[in-house]
């Protein structure tokens, strides 16, 4: 089964949710109307698109329909898709430009941050890059063990030291096994704790410091994780850490697990910080990176 079958599949339940509505809306409309926004309005706050983006879409669509002359109903569905296709924007990947370049993982216990980074290490050795982990969530010593068991999973070098050690240490030794390896990448893994800001972003300058020092011109990604079934909270939480961590892309989990999908358009609208892979399951390759044709397809099709 191709990745994008997998994406059909894992975002049925938002098709069902939220685009199915809205087809069952056009299917039953007789004409184009301040009644017909009503209502799309209302699926899509439903759906965790967001008020602030709803409105948005809406006025969008309004302009659109006036501009247009649009009275087809399948012209305004055309419309509209195009609208949330805009609204996502480009994917532009990671930047692995330089040997080695650096991903920072970021986020809450629970949403799946582990995991996830073993599966983009999972893809990037897919792609034939040698991929070093960094087990710097060194809080938890369940993280670490967990993180060796998908690193194995993925075929990546693992660097650790023991529960309750310095992660800036950590992060400073699979620097120094990055460089005498020859590994493409290197991935760190970082504590879950959003509680205490100030303890989270003077560990995150910690590691800060010493990536700037030991690897100098290094290209660099600071991923936030966010579980997708938690809906608008995941975009609260984005908005927390973007206070604590200059975050240069996300990392969706659990899409086939909500009909809330429409958070990513929540999340682009209201922070502007783009999707770089989304989960649809819980094998090693049901995390890939994310494409906004595809999506958008997925929902649509």
């Amino acid at each position: 089964m191709s990745f994008f079958e997998k994406l059909k599949n894992g975002l049925s339940k938002t098709k069902k949710g939220v685009f199915g509505r809205i087809s069952d809306l056009f299917k039953s409309l007789r004409r184009v109307d301040e009644d017909l926004l009503d209502e799309l309005e209302e699926i899509l706050i439903t759906s965790d698109v967001g008020v602030a983006s709803t409105e948005m879409i809406i006025d969008t669509l309004r302009d659109r329909i006036k501009e247009e002359g649009l009275k087809d109903p399948e012209d305004v569905k055309n419309a509209l898709y195009s609208i949330l296709r805009e609204m996502i924007g480009e994917s532009d990947g990671l930047d692995l430009s330089t040997k080695p370049s650096v991903v920072l993982v970021i986020g809450v216990n629970g949403v799946g941050k582990t995991t996830s980074i073993a599966k983009i290490a999972h893809d990037l050795i897919s792609k034939g890059n040698k991929v070093i982990l960094a087990a710097a969530d060194t809080f938890r010593a369940a993280a670490i063990d967990q993180l060796q068991v998908w690193a194995d999973r993925a075929g990546a070098d693992l660097v650790k030291h023991t529960e309750g050690s310095d992660p800036a240490s950590v992060v400073f030794d699979a620097i120094t096994a990055s460089k005498a390896r020859g590994a493409d990448v290197l991935i760190v893994d970082t504590a879950g704790r959003l509680h205490n800001k100030k303890n989270l972003m003077d560990e995150l300058a910690k590691i800060d410091r010493v990536i700037a020092r030991e690897l100098p011109g290094a290209a660099r990604e600071t991923l936030l994780v966010l579980d997708a079934t938690t809906g608008q909270n995941a975009v609260q939480q984005a908005k927390e850490f973007k206070h604590a961590a200059d975050i240069t892309g996300l990392v969706l989990t659990k899409l086939d697990g909500t009909a809330r999908g429409g958070i990513v358009f929540s999340i682009k609208n209201e922070l502007d910080i783009p999707v770089k892979y989304i989960g649809v399951g819980e094998k090693i390759d049901d995390l890939q990176p994310f494409n906004a044709d595809e999506f958008v397809r997925a929902i649509l099709e």
